[in-house]
């Protein structure tokens, strides 16, 4: 990549970058939120053209129209976001990536046999609708594998995969590394980077700021670089006794059916959750964590005493009246459930500030109250925006989970229930949110956190729970947890054979 250079209306995704791969590399592409890895990529894939500079494959002038061409060239790519559809099984998702597919027969052996060669087993004729996240991936990586690449481009890999899965996952890269594949990486998640990456390339606002080899780097030097300023750790208040008997929170047998195609039903869930503590949900996707934000939110209704907020049963409420009584949620899709797209920054602070808040008038909307609620977000959450009045589609990834997140926290809540609160957020913006959740607990909110990104539940939870299959584990003290104890709470029901330590 030599002096590539990507504008977008009012800001540069990619200024004067180059950098080079090798064959059999693994290349780690670091930076924040919008700091222009997606953008990057893309050049690479064929999905955007760069403004100016020039890509140089195999010694020879490379510029893909399109990702058909990228693929033609051996390029191939896992995106963040799996592009497969439920209803068809493998290798019917498989044949969809294909120019030329073979007959099914032969594809389905095809693919039992490189996902054997490489450590990934899969079952060609099992409905993907019915595969957990971690083996969803799989079919994207074969789907890729058989086009036998040279280059391998994934980003945020592991966002969605168990310990254990990611163990597998990095076996295979290796494999594929050593015969002679090059791997450009991103993820946010930099003790990953250091375990499996040659060489890192660090990008900050568009722009190439350095360059390491991440086994030499501690994950804090390397987060430093991509910030270019020293990065704090969340600071946990000591908790306070509030004096509440009751819990704020409690969950007493919820069991819901799931309205998610091939979702998961709920199994007599059953929790507490005590003002100022915060509660930490883990578990590979798929599990019901979805249903479970449904139905604390009030788009899945359940039964009378199954939920009690705030001490209102509120099971049989839906979300505005949860809100009322300082019941608030953040869900994990940002784009679509959380924010609406077509909206403003400020059309969307008042869908849900609008109760909490006090944002209408006499039945109208205060269009002043909310733009200054708006602004307020952005300001307090660092949220890059040019305006108040941009749409939430144009923000990238990160900076709209800082508003949505930040929209909810300003609300001052008394219940706050949050679906991955940092997914694919840099660093420093994921220190932000996480220094808010345990400020706002330490404010007296009662918090519950589902995640998959165990660092995080651990540094923020003070009890600690596994969803498996609609079903939660007992919530333990997060003091004393292990990661591998963790990975076996959080594996053990997915029929994984679970070793027993004596």
């Amino acid at each position: 990549m030599e002096g590539l250079t990507k504008a977008y209306p009012g800001v540069v995704a990619n200024s004067d970058v180059s950098f080079t791969l090798k064959a059999g590399e693994v290349h780690a592409l670091l930076g924040e939120n919008g700091a222009g890895k997606s953008t990057m990529v893309k050049m690479i894939y064929g999905l955007v053209k760069p403004d100016s500079g020039r890509m140089i494959w195999k010694g020879a002038p490379y510029a893909p129209a399109e990702p058909r061409a990228a693929r033609a060239s051996g390029v191939a790519m896992v995106f963040q976001h799996f592009s497969l559809f439920e209803a068809l099984n493998v290798a019917e998702n498989v044949a969809l990536g294909m120019e030329n597919p073979p007959p099914m027969g032969e594809l389905a052996a095809r693919i039992k046999a490189v996902s054997e060669e490489y450590g990934l087993p899969l079952d060609p004729s099992r409905m993907v609708g019915d595969l957990s996240a971690g083996e969803r991936q799989r079919v994207e990586i074969i789907r890729c594998l058989l086009q036998d690449p040279k280059l391998l481009i994934m980003d945020e890999p592991t966002s969605v995969l168990t310990p254990q899965e990611v163990e597998i996952l990095f076996k295979t890269l290796r494999q594929l590394s050593a015969e002679g594949t090059a791997i450009l990486y991103i993820s946010h998640k930099l003790e990953e980077i250091r375990t499996l990456c040659d060489e890192a390339t660090i990008l900050r606002r568009g722009k190439v700021v350095g360059t390491c080899t991440p086994r030499e780097r501690t994950a804090r030097e390397m987060a430093e670089m991509m910030v270019g300023a020293v990065l704090t750790p969340p600071e946990r208040a000591p908790r306070k006794d509030w004096g509440d008997t009751a819990p704020a929170l409690s969950v007493k047998g919820l069991s819901v059916a799931s309205p998610i195609p091939f979702g998961t039903a709920l199994k007599a869930v059953g929790f507490d959750v005590a003002r100022g503590e915060v509660l930490g949900i883990a578990g590979v996707a798929g599990n019901g964590q979805d249903e479970l934000l449904l139905a604390l939110s009030g788009e899945i209704r359940s039964e009378p005493g199954m939920v009690t907020a705030a001490g209102v049963p509120v099971g049989t409420l839906g979300p505005a009246a949860r809100r009322r009584i300082g019941f608030v949620m953040a869900p994990e899709d940002r784009l679509g459930h959380a924010a609406a797209p077509d909206m403003s920054l400020v059309e969307n602070a008042f869908l849900t500030g609008a109760i909490r808040k006090g944002l209408t008038r006499r039945g109208f909307i205060d269009w002043a109250a909310t733009r200054d609620f708006a602004e307020a977000v952005i300001r307090d959450y660092d949220v890059r925006t040019p305006s108040s009045g941009a749409a939430a589609r144009s923000l990238s990834g990160g900076n709209l989970q800082k508003f949505v997140i930040g929209r909810e926290l300003s609300q001052a809540p008394e219940v706050i229930v949050i679906n991955q609160p940092t997914w694919g957020v840099d660093a420093a913006a994921a220190a932000s949110i996480r220094q808010a959740i345990l400020d706002r607990a330490a404010a007296g909110a009662a918090v519950v956190v589902i995640s998959q990104d165990l660092d995080e539940l651990l540094e923020v939870s003070d009890s600690f729970a596994v969803l498996n299959e609609g079903r939660l584990t007992v919530p333990r003290p997060v003091k004393g947890l292990t990661i591998d104890e963790i990975g076996l709470m959080m594996g053990g029901a997915h029929g994984m054979e679970v070793a027993h330590h004596g």
